[in-house]
């Protein structure tokens, strides 16, 4: 797919990769908005209708939703707020596809959101080509000063729905998971090979190190302002742990020994009744993981995913280590020396999702987008093998509570230096 880039960079001189260097702003953020939009919907086509409604867990969400989610804020924020000429496509899809922006009204319940049969996949279909249509239209009219006014806000909502379109497929996979006959999303599907480096660790001398989003490049607010930070001494596994050394840890009795785990860690895996990671199952004695190409056998040089932050700091434990802050593992990510810090797994941090210093919400609703909850969730760094092309970078800050394990959740180990 096409990179949504930086739009704000594009405003100044033309997308290099537009094949007319006459290409207008408006022609700019057209051809981002159709190939976000496009990804979309290139992954909800291997999607029957059952697939798109369905919701395995509070935490997830039907994939129709996912689409029609990421349609509403185009139209409540940028057609709503900015082009006086446009007429919503129906009265309830703000109420049944608002999320959690309390300031833009009242909204359905998450945990409800696999009980909307209706409007079904094929409406939400046609919703977005309404909205589509409506956006290149009012990018073809608008105003060059009201095209660099409303940029930052497109940018805002193209990599919204990038989110999205991860959470599309993980959401997806964690349904199939509970199939009792394994539904494959895309039969080819591989886990990519691992770059495993020979080296193992990389030691961080102490210092003060800039931390965060330095440039005006796209990024969300949670990752501003760079701030100076003391990190080191340390060190870190330039390699993501394996399935291989995952397993050893559960022959080990890791799941099962009380002295590895944190106290609220040991109750979910006891409640849950947890034996090895996410979306494993033990077939005639040999361990399985289901994927999005269906069910497969583990393959031992493949990083561990599918594990919560109470699993990744049990195993740290275990293995006599612990698991990197984030400011480490940025450190580290800027000097080039972690294997697969991207495109694999998203890796587990000891620390707090919590705001940097000086840190202030954007203004408005979009304010709710990542502040509020700064709060009992832990971040992990780097990107998945589900996240888009060019939604990855180093500041990147993704957060989750540490019972969660449906994403493409990993871990690398530190020790101190």
């Amino acid at each position: 797919m096409t990179k949504p880039a930086s739009i704000a960079a594009t405003l100044a001189s033309p997308h290099p990769s537009l094949s007319s260097e006459s290409a207008t702003l408006a022609q700019d953020l057209v051809e981002a908005f159709l190939a976000v939009r496009g990804e979309t919907e290139r992954r909800a086509a291997p999607l029957s209708p059952e697939d798109q409604l369905i919701q395995s867990m509070p935490d997830a969400s039907p994939a129709k939703w996912h689409r029609a989610h990421t349609t509403w804020f185009f139209e409540q924020f940028l057609l709503g707020e900015h082009c006086t000429t446009y007429k919503p496509f129906h009265p309830d899809y703000a109420f049944l596809f608002n999320s959690y922006y309390v300031s833009a009204g009242p909204r359905h319940a998450r945990h409800q959101r696999g009980h909307l049969t209706r409007p079904g996949a094929e409406e939400i279909t046609v919703y977005r080509r309404y909205v589509d249509a409506a956006v290149v239209k009012f990018f073809r009219e608008a105003s060059e000063q009201k095209l660099k006014d409303i940029a930052p806000l497109v940018e805002v909502g193209l990599n919204h729905e990038q989110q999205h379109q991860e959470l599309m497929l993980t959401d997806i996979l964690h349904a199939f998971a509970q199939n009792p006959i394994p539904p494959a999303y895309d039969p080819a599907w591989r886990f990519p090979a691992p770059s495993r480096s020979r080296e193992g660790w990389v030691a961080l001398n102490e210092g003060i190190h800039t931390i965060g989003q330095t440039d005006d490049s796209f990024h969300f607010d949670n990752e501003k302002p760079a701030h100076r930070a003391l990190v080191g001494p340390a060190r870190l596994n330039r390699n993501l742990v394996t399935n291989a050394e995952w397993l050893a840890f559960m022959k080990d009795g890791g799941y099962a020994t009380p002295t590895l785990w944190l106290m609220d860690g040991f109750a979910v895996v006891s409640n849950e009744e947890w034996k090895a990671p996410g979306h494993w199952r033990e077939i005639s004695g040999q361990w399985h993981i289901m994927t999005l190409g269906g069910l497969r056998p583990v393959d031992p040089d493949a990083p561990v995913c599918h594990v919560s932050y109470y699993e990744a700091d049990a195993f740290a434990r275990w293995a006599g280590r612990h698991l990197p802050t984030e400011m480490e593992w940025e450190v580290a990510a800027r000097g080039r020396h972690l294997s697969d810090a991207f495109g694999m797994v998203w890796q587990w941090t000891r620390s707090a999702y919590s705001p940097y210093p000086g840190y202030r919400a954007i203004e408005g609703a979009l304010g709710e987008y990542n502040g509020k909850f700064m709060v009992n969730q832990l971040v992990l760094r780097g990107s998945s093998i589900a996240t888009p092309e060019g939604h990855s970078r180093i500041s990147y800050r993704n957060f989750f509570y540490p019972h969660h394990r449906w994403q493409f959740t990993g871990l690398r180990l530190a020790d101190y230096a």
